[in-house]
């Protein structure tokens, strides 16, 4: 289970690398054919597109790496058994957020899809397309919580291990 999850992780930030990627393709081509005088519609949406997909999908290779924002000036200075149920209670909220965030993204998807949203910008894309890449990111990142916390509830800091001043 433990590899299948660090691929999925792996291949999560994976796309959001090939997004960024998208962002400077469609970045480049917008100034490019600006300068010889040539439109193409969509160009600034697919921008956007690719950034949102690149942001959503990095979030839980982020979080398994220990580099999301952490403030740890109370944990440090709690024991170890407070450290732990600080650690805890913190994670469980984590869920929380991760998990809702995760069920309104594919509703958003869902009702996208139902109403036949489309974007107001040149291209017309249908926007569940595009809402695809929030939805897929997030549920990868309320993975990523629950599996920090069965980590933690384990006896493993995960998170606090990556930190070069870790010591427990």
């Amino acid at each position: 289970m433990r590899r299948f999850l660090d691929g999925l992780y792996a291949f999560a930030a994976f796309l959001a690398a090939l997004s960024m990627i998208g962002v400077l393709v469609a970045v480049t081509t917008s100034i490019v054919v600006r300068q010889i005088g040539v439109h193409i519609g969509g160009l600034d949406a697919y921008a956007g597109y690719s950034m949102a997909a690149c942001g959503f999908l990095a979030l839980a290779s982020t979080l398994m790496r220990g580099e999301h924002i952490r403030v740890t000036l109370l944990r440090s200075a709690l024991p170890p058994k407070g450290r732990f149920r600080l650690d805890i209670f913190a994670l469980l909220i984590g869920c929380a957020v991760a998990g809702n965030l995760c069920w309104f993204s594919f509703r958003l998807v869902y009702d996208s899809y139902i109403f036949n949203d489309i974007s107001t910008s040149d291209d017309a894309t249908p926007l569940w397309i595009p809402q695809i890449s929030m939805a897929i990111g997030t549920l990868i990142f309320f993975i990523a919580f629950i599996d920090v916390t069965a980590q933690r509830l384990l006896g493993h800091d995960v998170l606090s291990a990556q930190d070069p001043n870790y010591h427990e």
